[in-house]
């Protein structure tokens, strides 16, 4: 009788064993015989679900992305105006050693997404949900009274500037870049924002 295979399983099991696979080796280290050796799979196992590398990378991405939004999500239920922004917020900083290895991930992908107009279109599709929602919350926030400041519009996206520049500095520097500052440099923005 042959094994049953669920697929839908093992696609998953390889998108998780390339994002931990990518954070720790980068993208050129994360090749499709390594990540079949990772999770314990016969070389060219991956194939039949990924044919490419691309398709591999773009499902890894999507699969962070989710996660963020998962994380978000759980957080926000109940919330509101800048609670709500705060919080989804605290979900996308890389707070620890997951988040972190998710932003290493993520500035992999953007690698590839600079090249490759499909993986971009992913990227864009989820820089627009995040938008959405911050301008969303803000607008809450903020309500009918928003004279004499910044536009919702470059306020909000002045807060998305700093998530993800908040993913590559915390990366690549660290030590000024630990969890406490992250989230105070967050604080300050949301402050700003309140102005």
């Amino acid at each position: 009788m042959p094994k049953i295979v669920d697929h839908e399983r093992r696609r998953a099991e390889i998108v998780q064993t390339t994002w931990r696979v990518i954070a720790r080796r980068g993208l050129d280290g994360a090749t499709l015989r390594e990540v079949a050796a990772e999770a314990g799979y016969a070389n060219g196992a991956i194939k039949p679900y990924f044919p490419a590398k691309s398709d591999l990378m773009e499902a890894t991405f999507r699969h962070v992305f989710s996660r963020t939004n998962s994380r978000g999500e759980t957080a926000t239920a109940g919330l509101n105006g800048f609670e709500a922004l705060r919080a989804f917020c605290l979900e996308v900083l890389p707070l620890d050693a997951n988040r972190l290895d998710e932003a290493r991930v993520v500035i992999a992908f953007w690698q590839q997404a600079l090249h490759d107009p499909a993986q971009a279109e992913v990227n864009d599709a989820a820089m627009l949900q995040w938008r959405s929602s911050i301008r969303g919350w803000l607008s809450a926030a903020r309500g009918a009274d928003d004279g004499g400041r910044v536009p919702a519009e470059i306020a909000a996206e002045s807060l998305l500037t700093f998530l993800l520049g908040a993913q590559v500095a915390a990366v690549f520097d660290p030590g000024f870049n630990s969890p406490d500052q992250l989230v105070a440099q967050l604080d300050g923005q949301l402050d700003l924002l309140r102005g």
